[in-house]
């Protein structure tokens, strides 16, 4: 069933933000902090994954995902939804379901053997394509997914994600030079108010994550492992 009415942006960014912190998805650690893909360390990290097991949440996410998409890029804007190896698979074929169209998915690299291939599924020159992640930090990642997708002759203008970090300013620079818009659920400001309102951190902990929301690059740098 495709869903048709729903809250609005601020009041599903809050519950979005709520069911992640109920499912412990969210995890703030500055005392001794996380490191990132890319080296970098921070004192929060989000696991969406983890969604997959919790049916009534992943319902709830996956309808308001669905709707925020039909909002922002239309009702009849793709023909095709395409997720990203690995973690975007499960909420792609989710969403798919939810707008009534076909689902592929798109590996990080070729496999190296039999047809070589990086979409799996039927996937057609011309149709319009949206990519389905779970998150996105800077965008970058993104980019290659996009650029797979339109190898094939398929259009990619937009990505939808459950959380965008939502700190970092370059994002949306990066996704825009490359034609793709973003449509996502909640950002870590949304998660950090409610775990303000639910006082699921102490005050102390609040603080740092605060400090590291406003000044990320500054965070990382001071406490960068040498």
């Amino acid at each position: 069933m495709i869903p048709s009415s729903f809250p609005d942006d601020t009041e599903i960014a809050r519950l979005t933000a709520r069911m992640l912190l109920e499912i412990g998805a969210v995890n703030f650690r500055p005392e001794e902090p996380y490191v990132l893909a890319s080296g970098l360390p921070s004192p929060t990290y989000i696991d969406c994954r983890k969604l997959i097991s919790f049916p009534r949440i992943r319902s709830t996410l996956m309808d308001f995902l669905a709707a925020q998409i039909m909002r922002q890029a239309g009702f009849e804007a793709f023909d095709n939804v395409a997720g990203g190896e690995t973690a975007g698979i499960p909420f792609a074929a989710l969403v798919a379901e939810r707008l009534g169209l076909p689902m592929s998915y798109v590996r990080k690299k070729p496999k190296g053997y039999g047809r070589n291939a990086r979409i799996e599924g039927a996937m057609h020159e011309g149709e319009r394509v949206l990519l389905v992640e779970d998150l996105t930090t800077d965008g970058g990642s993104k980019l290659s997914f996009v650029d797979a997708i339109r190898e094939t002759g398929a259009s990619c203008g937009w990505t939808a994600v459950i959380f965008y970090y939502g700190i970092f300013p370059e994002t949306e620079k990066v996704l825009g030079d490359h034609g793709v818009k973003l449509v996502s659920l909640c950002t870590w400001w949304d998660v950090l108010a409610e775990a303000k309102r639910q006082k699921t951190f102490d005050a102390a902990t609040l603080a740092e994550v605060e400090e590291f929301l406003g000044a990320p690059r500054a965070w990382q740098e001071k406490h960068r492992r040498t």
